[in-house]
């Protein structure tokens, strides 16, 4: 852990990271109250949101990989942070004229630029970080997202409460910008070479082509479709344990959350410590199982305690697996195809949870809230046999030209 923080490219992406996480939660808090306040808690409205938030992920994280892969990673995530800064401004003029629905573009560019943001960051940490340090820098990065589950909505609350739209607005301005001038920090990167008659879609082939020709991309594939398919069929039916086979209010769901939001920081901790001396695929497919058995045990129990303690172990190894998964990924593929393999797998698991919480309700009003948690449980445990069925690579040494690089970033 000593010698990830001594590596000057990882600290200064995870304090953009940081940035841009406060960036998010204000975003997130502050648009949602100002259209509920816009719209007089209009549903369709607020749900207009979410679909915005999550529609780029199949649209553009494909493409943003692929881009990803052609652009100089350093000047993509400083674009990316200029283009949200300069957007927010934007925002801000029209809001100021009258025209309140912007908020929206907000969060449709904020959405877009991420596709490519991310697999950028990956790119980053496959180029300039000991492969027997990922799983660390990985933990590290998940446990922060994690923290700011937590107390991402306390802050983007009273920001809002206090500042108002404008100045909520201005914040994130300052943070997207301040993200940027943390980037310039970043080491000069230059542009993959490319064949001089490259096209973007000829590489978006290529992508998918690799993908398909790697067995274990494809087996994490399934994984991920079948986790996201299992969890979206249960997630808006979580009110229903609380209500239902507790007995408690529905405000009470808000603590079970915070406690898989805790599990989550500290799996995520944990992960980073010790993962990368770990079985990999045991450990993928033990995970899997009891998360499976949870959702079980979750539906069953009518006692408080017992359903608190799984939430919480389910955060905890939620966010192990999610560290794995993500190590096992950086270390599978080709550098020059960071981005399209992330940008081909990571919205699987994000489709399934969408596909699986429109299921929800159909499935719950023909069977029982038993019966439907069973079915997710059956879901997620067929995921954990494409795990058995990965070849994880053992751990190489570093190359002398990257042991060279980190040497001189340290």
């Amino acid at each position: 852990m000593k010698e990830l923080f001594q590596n000057r490219v990882f600290r200064v992406v995870i304090a953009a990271d940081l940035l841009q996480q406060i960036a998010i939660w204000v975003r997130n808090i502050a648009l949602l109250f100002y259209v509920m306040e816009q719209t007089g808690s209009d549903p369709v409205a607020v749900s207009m949101l979410t679909v915005i938030e999550q529609a780029p992920i199949f649209l553009f994280a494909f493409l943003g990989g692929t881009l990803a892969d052609r652009w100089n990673p350093k000047k993509v995530l400083m674009t990316s942070d200029m283009l949200s800064a300069a957007s927010i401004a934007v925002i801000m003029l029209l809001i100021a004229g009258g025209y309140w629905e912007a908020v929206f573009a907000a969060t449709l560019v904020s959405a877009i630029v991420s596709q490519i943001s991310q697999p950028a960051s990956v790119i980053i940490f496959k180029k300039y970080v000991p492969e027997s340090q990922v799983s660390a820098a990985i933990g590290l990065s998940q446990s922060m997202m994690s923290l700011f589950m937590i107390v991402g909505p306390m802050v983007g609350t009273l920001i809002y409460s206090w500042l108002g739209i404008t100045y909520s607005l201005l914040c994130l301005f300052v943070l997207f910008g301040a993200s940027a001038l943390v980037q310039t920090l970043l080491p000069k990167m230059s542009k993959p070479e490319r064949p001089a008659d490259s096209r973007i879609w000829q590489e978006m082939k290529e992508g998918f082509r690799y993908v398909r020709a790697n067995r274990n991309l494809l087996l994490i594939a399934g994984a991920f479709s079948l986790i996201g398919l299992g969890s979206g069929l249960i997630h808006p039916l979580d009110v229903y344990i609380v209500t239902d086979r507790l007995q408690l209010d529905k405000e009470a769901l808000q603590w079970f959350y915070a406690l898989s939001g805790i599990g989550m920081l500290i799996g995520g901790l944990t992960a980073a410590a010790v993962a990368d001396r770990l079985n990999t695929r045991l450990i993928l497919f033990a995970g899997i199982v009891f998360l499976s058995i949870s959702i079980v045990v979750e539906a069953l129990s009518v006692w408080v305690a017992l359903t608190a303690a799984m939430r919480f172990l389910v955060g905890i190894m939620m966010a192990f697996m999610q560290i794995v998964l993500s190590m096992l990924l950086i270390k599978l593929v080709d550098e020059a195809y960071v981005g399209r393999a992330n940008g081909a797998i990571s919205p699987l698991m994000i489709g399934g949870i969408l596909a699986g919480s429109a299921l929800s309700g159909f499935v719950l009003k023909s069977t029982t809230l038993i019966v439907t948690f069973g079915i997710s449980a059956a879901i997620i445990f067929a995921a954990a046999w494409f795990c058995l069925g990965l070849t994880v690579p053992q751990r190489k040494q570093p190359a002398a030209g990257q042991e060279s690089v980190v040497q001189t970033l340290n």
